[in-house]
């Protein structure tokens, strides 16, 4: 089965490379910058007619949540318009589409994990242009899936953890917001999520087209807690660590407003594909211990 991917140079696209190695009928390829860019849709559509791939990925985004609400037209136009040019080349090329999505497109004020079928109110120009992605995808491609997911992290790129872990190298204490949670979320486990969800589709399978799931880290905490627990595994593994002070979020003011509670529910997907991600913690120390060897190699 080939794979189309996208956003080449991102966590979850390195995830995939990285784990794909362990499912043979699988044969991935990777399109990115500066050859494909979303904020150029019509040379990756054709690229994708061209291929022929039988299932794309779109992993590829405008992730930059505050900046995205002084760049509301090209946050629009890599989630929003972008995906749907996609999925429908993937319509034309015979291809199944999956759009990755993201826990911002709620409001953060119900209670409890969010399911699927809840109402999405998205706060922000990121949130809102991704929903909006959301809604093109499943109007141009109905062979697909929108897969949701948050607070991502890995060994590769920017994110939470290795931010963290750069703070500490510089100050004893870090100000982390304790009243927004949500679910740690490995692209390693992500990228073992969707390869068990494509290896159903090689094996002949329709399981989940048409539908949106959420799958992320199992468990949730606040950002102060994620943060304490990368210390924790930062001091046992020799790297750099520092103490949390717990701050609310009207103490650090962003320019996008960030949702209170955005713990996804990813049940569904457990049900439908016999896969569920790991407990969050373990997944992190997996992550740490990672980065701490290449640390120590370096």
């Amino acid at each position: 089965m080939k794979i189309l991917v996208t956003g080449r140079d991102g966590q979850l696209a390195r995830s995939l490379a990285e784990r794909a190695q362990l499912h043979p009928k699988l044969a991935l390829s990777f399109a990115g910058r500066p050859v494909y860019d979303l904020e150029r849709p019509a040379a990756l559509a054709d690229h994708i007619r061209a291929e022929a791939p039988d299932a794309v990925i779109n992993a590829a985004a405008y992730t930059a949540v505050d900046r995205a609400e002084d760049e509301p037209e090209r946050a629009r136009l890599v989630n929003a318009e972008a995906p749907g040019l996609l999925a429908a080349a993937a319509r034309d090329a015979g291809a199944r589409f999956i759009q990755i999505s993201t826990d911002y497109v709620f409001d953060g004020t119900g209670q409890g994990p969010y399911r699927e079928d809840m109402p999405t109110r998205p706060i922000g120009v990121y949130g809102r242009t991704k929903c909006a992605g959301e809604e093109a995808v499943r109007a141009a491609q109905p062979d697909h899936i929108v897969l949701r997911t948050a607070w991502v992290y890995s060994p590769f790129g920017a994110n939470f953890v290795k931010t963290m872990i750069r703070l500490a190298g510089d100050r004893d204490s870090v100000g982390v917001v304790a009243d927004q949670r949500g679910n740690p979320s490995s692209a390693l486990d992500l990228a073992d999520g969707l390869l068990a969800l494509l290896s159903t589709w090689a094996d002949g399978s329709r399981a989940g087209l048409g539908r949106t799931y959420h799958l992320a880290g199992s468990g949730e905490t606040s950002w102060a807690g994620f943060a304490e627990a990368i210390f924790a595994e930062c001091a046992a593994n020799g790297l750099p660590s520092a103490a949390v002070t717990a701050i609310a979020t009207a103490d650090y003011p962003t320019r996008a407003a960030r949702p209170a509670n955005s713990a996804l529910d990813s049940s569904a997907f457990e049900r439908d594909f016999g896969f569920r991600m790991p407990e969050w913690r373990v997944s992190l120390g997996n992550v740490v211990r990672t980065l701490a060897e290449a640390a120590h190699v370096g």
